[in-house]
């Protein structure tokens, strides 16, 4: 689990730290795998550079590796954001490319910065979701929110990178498509800027730009990671009308959680998405809360199957894949009816989220240089989720749209394989078929599980 970290110490953003041990020899294994370089010799095993999670990445799945975004572990009563940004390797959709072309995919440069997209585009998430249609013919009127901590100042501009490559429809400012503002709904007075977060707020926005192309955006930038900011945040965006609204973040539950349920998650008639969490079998909060849609992570995989696509539960390591489990403070909502768990089970549904089959980004205010990157993490997983609710039409006023995938399952795609851990109680770790843990219910296969 996360350590604790004053909220008021620096913030390293981009780079993980060493927060485990591991012997020298893996240590320069997995710093050679980072870096690219050839010999022990070179090798950089200074904490900045090699954490025990990269570690654990470079060894269990030599052919990418990947940082954490937001890298400061959050104090009590605040949260990480769950974004996981590709620096070395070949990713799934560059040896999908090569394989089309005939060709052997180039590995990644070690700063993992390109000058074109290296992850999966718009159109290989709505084909693998069936959601080319609706994506074409949906969601325009409706708003989705994005609620992050600090400041992103090219957020605008990086978005209209992403759309104009894409050929996207501009979502800007100026046409009222596009709209930032800070917790209290300024528009002038932001948070202070932050290049870890930057980079998880442009995986947000191209994440939703990808699935529901035609939707407005609000950005809710919270002044802190701080559970209350963040949760005020959520208020102001449903303040501002969206209906909608992801976030990308998590830190450990606590007794304190019950009450930010109702000071900030309780609003009926908006669809509330959560990320499960990156650090494999564990409950998080706000994923936890009985109000919001929990979503996990899965590998997504082309294959030749009527689909196209396979997906299997999201682990890289006993430490880095999705969330799940069993809430230790939350009730168990009334639509959830798995008999393992007296309280609320953690996922609901799931979605792409493992780096090595990750979504391309673009962003220019990362601290590893800018341009495309390869993001993955539950923070795609999230936006995602958020923008099939927008696709399937506005939730009616009293509803919970939690609830809404519990009574459609046959229009999802049963994950049934795969684990990201250890558990007691098999379904809270590993998939089968039906409901488990790490993927829910399942992943989208068009809209209709996300109607009331």
């Amino acid at each position: 689990m996360r350590t604790p970290n004053s909220p008021h110490a620096p913030r390293i953003s981009g780079r993980r730290r060493l927060i485990g041990s591991a012997t020298a020899a893996t240590a320069a294994a997995a710093a050679l795998l980072v870096t690219g370089m050839g010999t022990a010799a070179h090798a950089d095993t200074t904490p900045h550079k090699v954490s025990a999670r990269t570690i654990a990445a470079a060894v269990a799945k030599a052919h990418v590796q990947y940082e954490s975004a937001c890298d400061a572990t959050p104090a009590k009563g605040h949260a990480a954001c769950n974004a996981l940004r590709v620096t070395s390797g070949t990713t799934a959709y560059m040896e999908k490319q090569a394989a089309r072309k005939g060709v052997t995919a180039k590995a990644l440069k070690p700063n993992a910065t390109s000058a074109t997209p290296t992850g999966y585009g718009p159109s290989d998430l709505q084909d693998a979701y069936g959601l080319t249609s609706a994506s074409s013919s949906g969601g325009a009127g409706e708003t989705i929110a994005i609620v992050d901590a600090y400041d992103d100042p090219n957020a605008a501009a990086d978005l209209a990178t992403y759309r104009s490559y894409y050929g996207l429809s501009a979502c800007t400012t100026a046409n009222g498509c596009f709209k930032k503002v800070s917790q209290t709904g300024s528009t002038t007075s932001l948070p202070t800027a932050d290049s870890g977060w930057a980079g998880e707020i442009s995986l947000d926005l191209d994440m939703v730009s990808a699935i529901a192309p035609n939707a407005n955006i609000l950005l809710v930038e919270a002044k802190s990671s701080s559970m209350a900011d963040l949760g005020t945040a959520v208020n102001e965006a449903v303040k501002l009308g969206a209906k909608f609204v992801s976030n990308s973040y998590g830190g450990s539950e606590s007794s304190s959680d019950t009450s930010y349920d109702s000071s900030y998650f309780n609003h009926p008639g908006v669809a509330i998405t959560v990320s499960a969490g990156d650090e494999a079998y564990g409950a998080e909060y706000p994923a936890a809360s009985k109000y919001v849609t929990s979503v996990g992570g899965t590998k997504l995989s082309a294959s030749s199957t009527s689909r196209g696509w396979t997906e299997s539960v999201w682990k890289t390591s006993s430490t880095e894949g999705t969330g799940s489990g069993c809430s230790s403070y939350d009730a168990k909502p009334s639509w959830q009816t798995d008999t393992g768990c007296t309280k609320r089970m953690i996922s609901d549904v799931s979605a792409v989220a493992d780096p090595a089959t990750g979504v391309s980004v673009y962003d220019s205010y990362g601290a590893d240089g800018t341009g495309w990157n390869t993001y993955g993490g539950t923070s795609a997983s999230a936006p995602i989720i958020a923008s099939v609710y927008a696709l399937a039409g506005t939730p009616s006023s009293s509803s919970y749209p939690a609830q809404f995938p519990y009574g459609h399952t046959s229009a999802l795609n049963d994950v049934t394989t795969g684990n990201n851990g250890s558990c007691s109680t098999s379904y809270f770790c590993t998939a089968g078929t039906g409901y488990d843990g790490p993927t829910g219910l399942g992943t989208p296969q068009g809209t209709s599980a996300f109607t009331g």
